[in-house]
């Protein structure tokens, strides 16, 4: 039995640098094999759920070849015993031989997700009801509903927080289950290492055959990266055709990122594609109180609706205001009430002209019309949904003052001689007194408190 995990571990020093082989791996006491479970003795649980998740592969593999026996998996047991030798324990192998030019050592693929980020501390909202559906979905039927799933939405609206809930269910639903999270741009320097370092066939391995579920955040990092987006479209092929779930994030929707090749956007939008919009002021109370619960912040329901009105569209940033807040309150040993958080924030409050963005038009417009944000920032013609796209052009321009070209970004990629167009119209149309139009974007007005 010592033999073969002599063996082994032969096998992993030669894959690994010597400065991690001896990091973790000298942490390690084999203790045997039971029936078809290799013991192995760890410390604490630090080094349990750090060599899991970036080495267990490794070693059953090893394991499994050396022993000729498929069925064995891997276990590890707390032995607190063996701290005190852990440091000054050497590895039960010889030492490579010396070389003149030392291997680097591989970026480390990450598994990491975020413990806070999990669907019981989601807040759910007519703005992200569907990406929050979709994504608790595909979470409890990998690889067989809404795959992949693409969410989009602005920054700091919930995305990652999604994307790592899926992760974290999962993980509970199938613990053996091998699952990667990793951002476009960690992808695009373990591509790039790979290929400088002659090991894009271990890179490929990780991504294509020892993953079941891959996350990715923020693919339009992808864009203009024509090398990257090629791995990157044969690895979503592979996963894909072996029915293994692909979830990724996006700051716009699949067709609005520049630069990304056709095949992929194509491929996004096989599966569901979701949007997640700046939550609704009900929506961003809730938030508000359910961080000050998980944080122990106690705050009044005056306070909350204060913090809920000041920060519209980022959640990032309405929980960043009030952990600010409760800063500030135990530095001067005040309670939060509603005259100290006007006080304190007072400096970053906005302005009152600055108070309506907008997202806050986009919002109120396809609410009053009934239509998703989605389709009011598409190229489609139908009157449905060109309608409410111009008058939330022409609102935008001669309420908020936006520059037509921003206003052409804004709302998908429009050239701005299609928005001065827009707000033409529309203007011309109430200059006629046409009454239903009129009365239309006075409805809206007053929805926004213009």
């Amino acid at each position: 039995m010592s033999e073969l995990w002599e063996s082994t571990l032969s096998d992993l020093r030669k894959q690994l640098s010597a400065e991690s082989f001896a990091t973790w791996f000298g942490a390690i006491a084999f203790d045997g094999i039971e029936g078809d479970l290799v013991r192995l003795k760890v410390p604490n649980r630090f080094y349990s759920e750090w060599i899991s998740s970036h080495f267990l592969d490794l070693i059953v593999t090893a394991v499994r070849t050396h022993a000729s026996r498929p069925e064995l998996s891997v276990r590890f047991d707390l032995d607190e015993t063996m701290i005190t030798s852990t440091e000054t324990k050497a590895p039960t192998v010889a030492p490579p031989r010396p070389s003149s030019r030392p291997r680097p050592e591989a970026p480390r693929l990450t598994t990491g997700l975020n413990p806070k980020y999990r669907f019981d501390n989601f807040i759910v909202g007519p703005s992200n009801q569907l990406a929050h559906a979709a994504s608790a979905a595909a979470a409890s039927a990998p690889g067989r509903r809404y795959n992949p799933l693409f969410l989009y939405g602005g920054v700091g609206l919930g995305k990652t927080h999604l994307v790592n809930a899926v992760g974290h269910r999962v993980c509970a639903d199938k613990p053996d289950a091998r699952i990667l999270y990793v951002s476009a741009e960690r992808f695009t320097n373990e591509f790039i290492w790979a290929l400088q370092n002659h090991q894009i066939n271990e890179f490929r391995d990780r991504y294509r055959n020892h993953c079941d579920i891959l996350l990715m955040d923020d693919i339009q990092f992808l864009a203009g990266r024509e090398q990257t987006q090629e791995e990157f479209f044969h690895t979503f092929n592979a996963l894909y055709h072996s029915d293994r779930q692909i979830v990724v994030s996006s700051d716009v929707y699949p067709q609005q990122i520049r630069e990304m090749e056709d095949r992929l956007i194509s491929r996004f939008q096989w599966g569901l594609v979701a949007d997640i919009q700046a939550p609704e002021l009900d929506t961003r109370v809730a938030i508000v109180r359910k961080k000050a619960e998980q944080e122990a912040i106690v705050i009044s329901d005056e306070v909350a609706l204060f913090l809920a009105q000041m920060v519209k569209s980022n959640v990032r940033e309405l929980e960043g205001t009030l952990l600010r807040l409760a800063v500030k309150a135990e530095l001067l040993k005040r309670p939060i009430d509603l005259e100290f958080a006007k006080d304190a924030l007072r400096a970053s409050m906005p302005r009152t002209e600055t108070l309506t963005s907008v997202e806050d038009v986009q919002r109120a417009v396809c609410e009053y019309f009934n239509i998703r944000m989605g389709d009011l920032k598409s190229h489609r013609r139908h009157r449905s949904v060109a309608h409410p796209r111009m008058v939330a052009m022409y609102l935008c321009r001669q309420r908020l003052g936006t520059s037509y070209t921003e206003l052409g970004d804004r709302f998908g990629g429009k050239d701005h001689t299609t928005v001065m167009s827009a707000v033409r119209k529309i203007g011309g149309l109430i200059d006629k007194e046409d009454v239903d139009l009129r009365g239309t974007v006075e409805a809206i007005e007053r929805k926004l408190g213009l």
